[in-house]
């Protein structure tokens, strides 16, 4: 079993998709490819925020619940 195979602290493969990413050569890459690579990398990390933000609210509001239950 290589290490890149092994679960991280959050439980996700050292080998993820974003370290992959940020251990690749950039050397090859025209500026255009650069601009849409930068392109999916931001829509990304709006969608990452969006989902971040959508679990957070679940999580206060579950809070809430547990928190009202036991009083």
């Amino acid at each position: 079993m290589d290490d890149d195979d092994l679960p991280n602290a959050i439980g996700r493969t050292k080998g993820d998709a974003a370290s992959k990413l940020s251990a690749e050569d950039l050397a090859p890459y025209s500026q255009d490819e650069l601009a849409t690579r930068i392109a999916m990398l931001e829509a990304e990390i709006a969608r990452v925020q969006a989902h971040s933000q959508k679990a957070a609210k679940h999580r206060a509001a579950a809070d809430a619940l547990f928190k009202g239950s036991g009083s």
